[in-house]
């Protein structure tokens, strides 16, 4: 290969893993000790059918909160993923949240959810008010921009059963990352632990 062309790949690579960016990613979690975990802002939205959605319905459940747009090549690599997700895990106490950015709103949304078999709940967050909800997670709040809103797609929350955040991801993530970090909190239950702490019981021989 030149080294023009391994250049323009370098360069296409790390716009990859940087995501759709408004402005430059600051910070990207891995999971956090349960004892540093804060709360996720709470939140309800009308899906594509008029239906409120929110964190109040899912309460209980391990919880990708994943805000994207269908403009942003990243995003359209992760979807087929969160999708196996929903399939897989969703008996096991498992959702996939997806909140769209798009300024079309439900006009894009609507004809690319049904083209892409989109099986989780998805919403449009038009007026950015989840988006500032969740952005001081991402990016701390500065006196210019008090209010700082998701600048970068994909960005994607891991939310616990308790309703906590445990782990932000900013830009293209690995599906191996993702699925270690589902399938850690889906056993880090209550009744995971519960069954697991449970003596066993002795049978007498007759």
């Amino acid at each position: 290969m030149t080294r023009q062309f391994c250049a323009v790949a370098a360069l296409l690579l790390f716009g990859l893993a940087i995501g759709c960016s408004k402005t430059q990613p600051v910070k990207a979690d891995s999971m956090k000790p349960a004892k540093d975990r804060k709360p996720a802002p709470v939140f309800s939205l009308k899906d594509g059918s008029g239906q409120n959605v929110g964190l109040e319905d899912l309460k209980g459940k391990v919880i990708l909160l994943n805000f994207w747009a269908t403009w942003c090549s990243p995003c359209k690599i992760e979807i087929p993923w969160f999708i196996e997700f929903e399939q897989q895990f969703k008996d096991r106490g498992f959702a996939v949240l997806g909140v769209s950015l798009d300024e079309e709103g439900w006009q894009a949304v609507r004809p690319y959810v049904a083209r892409s078999r989109i099986n989780y709940r998805v919403m449009v967050d038009s007026d950015e008010k989840v988006s500032k909800m969740y952005g001081p997670f991402v990016q701390a709040p500065t006196p210019e921009e008090p209010e700082p809103i998701i600048g970068s797609l994909p960005t994607s929350f891991i939310i616990d059963r308790a309703g906590r955040i445990a782990s932000v991801h900013v830009g293209l993530v690995s599906k191996g990352n993702y699925e270690n970090e589902i399938k850690t909190l889906l056993e880090d239950s209550p009744a995971v632990r519960g069954r697991a702490a449970l003596p066993a019981i002795l049978i007498p021989a007759r």
